[in-house]
């Protein structure tokens, strides 16, 4: 009986460690196919566009609440092109740096790719620093202390993940690395967030508009909510029982797929935009 009870819980324990490990894979996929689908619409509408001079179209925004072109304002226009364009860095090469055959097989890449992405972060952190508060471009105060305190977020990681690595103490640093990955992708969550939201509640037939409580919530959420994920996964990894990670494993699934609905709603608006559409959100 004991031998059988102890077999039954070993085999619940490797199951449950699976669809753990499952689910943060199928976490993984859904990341870089929607991160590089962002890639390619920052180099195709922002790239494009500031390669050519017609920064005036950047204002096809104004569906989403911002105006980055002012005219005359040629320091803030490029170093919002600047921001525009370090975040397609962060999106590609960011999600190079979790996979673990590069770090195993590269590891030279890893580690100049890697520096390559702590410096576009910061550069991206301070950038966002002066079009907050100098040029003043958040649509509100509360989107405008949400940047910073996610800036201060990043910097503040991009100091532990830099520590932990200098002092070879990678499974420290991997996980910090982590942490800065989400937040460096903020406004990426921000935009699959929002689209997830509308597409989930407009077919469930429920009325939505951009002053909702959520989308209010998610200004904070979009960098607060994974970070809180991944500690739960670490927690569930490192110490829970089967239950646990089953648990853990099924909120990630779960939140893959509404992620997903997100990816693609937000490739469809993107889409839009580079093609020059017109746009619209719900009021």
């Amino acid at each position: 009986m004991t031998v059988a009870v102890a077999t039954a819980g070993l085999g619940l324990s490797s199951a449950a460690n699976k669809a753990l490990k499952a689910a943060a894979a199928f976490w993984f996929f859904a990341a870089v196919i929607g991160q590089w689908a962002f890639f390619y619409y920052i180099i195709a509408f922002y790239g494009t566009s500031t390669l050519s001079g017609n920064f005036e179209v950047w204002n096809k925004l104004a569906a989403l609440g911002r105006t980055p072109y002012v005219a005359g304002d040629t320091a803030g226009n490029m170093a919002f092109a600047a921001h525009a364009l370090a975040a397609g860095i962060i999106a590609f090469g960011g999600a190079l740096q979790l996979v673990p055959q590069i770090r195993a097989r590269a590891p030279i890449f890893h580690r100049w790719n890697g520096r390559l992405f702590l410096l576009t972060v910061v550069g991206l952190s301070l950038s966002g620093f002066y079009l907050v508060w100098v040029r003043g471009t958040s649509p509100s105060m509360l989107n405008a202390v949400s940047t910073t305190l996610n800036g201060v977020l990043i910097l503040a990681f991009v100091v532990l993940a830099f520590r932990s690595a200098r002092a070879r103490d990678f499974a420290v640093h991997r996980r910090w690395a982590l942490h800065l990955y989400l937040v460096s992708n903020a406004q990426w969550f921000l935009r699959i967030g929002l689209f997830a939201y509308f597409i989930v509640n407009m077919g469930l037939g429920n009325k939505v508009a951009m002053g909702d409580p959520f989308l209010t919530f998610w200004v904070f959420g979009c960098y607060l909510v994974p970070i809180a994920v991944l500690e739960f996964y670490f927690r569930a990894k490192d110490s829970a029982g089967p239950l646990g990670r089953f648990a853990v494993a099924g909120g990630l699934f779960a939140l893959t797929l509404l992620m997903g609905v997100g990816i693609f709603g937000f490739a469809m608006f993107s889409q839009a935009i580079v093609s020059g559409a017109p746009l619209a959100l719900p009021r």
